[in-house]
C-alpha cells in the first residue's frame, strides 16, 4: 500500500506541475499571435505616405550647384517650334518632302490666243504695184449682186454676163450672192495678163458648196468664203 501511494503522489505532482506551466503560457500565446498577425498585415509603411502619393511632402528643391539642362538649339534647317495664337487652327502637315517647287502659272482660256486653222489659197497671182484687175464672170442664168467692199456700192450682173473690176488696190474683198437665194460655185484663176485675176460663178446643187465672199492678199493669194 505504501508503495502504491507514494506512486500516485508523484503522478499527481507531475500532473500539477504540467497544468501549471500550461496555465503560465497562455497569456503569452494570444501577444505572441497578435504581434505575429501585426508584423504580416503591416510589414513596412504605407504607400500612400510615399511620394507621389504623399501630397503633404514639399517638393524636392535642386541641390546647389547643379545647373540646370539647357534647351537643344534646332538643328540647320529647321524652324523652331512657334506657340500657337489663341483662336489660331493648327497648320496641317504637308504629305511628302517639305521643300515644294513653285507651281507653274496657270493660263485661263480667256488669257490663250485663239489660232485659227489657215487654209490654203484657191489661187495666187502676182501684183502690178499692189494692184489687181478682177474680171467677174456670171455662167448662171440668174442676176448676181456683188460688192467690193470699201470701195464700191452693192452692183449688179445679169446672168450670162461678165464685167471688169480694175485698178484695186490689195488687200481687197469683194462679195456676191444670186438674187433667187440660190448657192454659188465660184472659181477664181490667174490670167495671161499681169496682175489680173478672172472669176467665174456657176449654180451650186449643193449647199456645202456655196461661197459669198473673196479676198486678195497684198501677196497675190486668193482666199473664198
Amino acid at each position: 500500500m505504501n508503495m502504491k501511494s507514494q506512486n500516485f503522489r508523484k503522478s499527481s505532482k507531475l500532473f500539477g506541475a504540467l497544468c501549471g506551466g500550461l496555465l503560465i503560457s497562455l497569456p503569452a500565446i494570444p501577444q505572441a499571435l497578435a504581434q505575429e498577425s501585426t508584423v504580416k498585415v503591416n510589414p513596412r509603411p504605407s504607400i500612400f505616405s510615399e511620394p507621389p502619393y504623399n501630397r503633404s511632402q514639399s517638393p524636392v528643391s535642386p541641390k546647389s550647384g547643379v545647373i540646370p539642362p539647357r534647351p537643344v538649339p534646332p538643328a540647320e534647317g529647321q524652324l523652331s517650334p512657334i506657340p500657337p495664337q489663341p483662336g489660331a487652327r493648327p497648320l496641317r502637315p504637308i504629305p511628302g518632302d517639305r521643300t515644294q517647287e513653285p507651281s507653274p502659272p496657270t493660263v485661263s482660256n480667256d488669257q490663250q490666243p485663239l489660232v485659227e486653222p489657215r487654209q490654203a489659197p484657191s489661187a495666187t497671182i502676182a501684183l502690178t504695184n499692189g494692184m489687181v484687175n478682177i474680171r467677174l464672170v456670171n455662167d448662171t442664168a440668174a442676176k448676181i449682186t456683188f460688192q467690193v467692199i470699201g470701195d464700191t456700192a452693192p452692183r449688179s450682173l445679169e446672168g450670162k454676163s461678165d464685167v471688169t473690176l480694175q485698178a484695186l488696190k490689195a488687200p481687197v474683198t469683194v462679195t456676191f450672192e444670186r438674187q433667187d437665194g440660190g448657192q454659188l460655185i465660184v472659181t477664181p484663176q490667174g490670167s495671161s495678163e499681169p496682175g489680173s485675176l478672172e472669176v467665174t460663178f456657176k449654180e451650186a446643187t449643193n449647199a456645202a458648196q456655196g461661197r459669198s465672199a473673196m479676198r486678195i492678199e497684198r501677196n497675190g493669194s486668193v482666199f473664198l468664203n
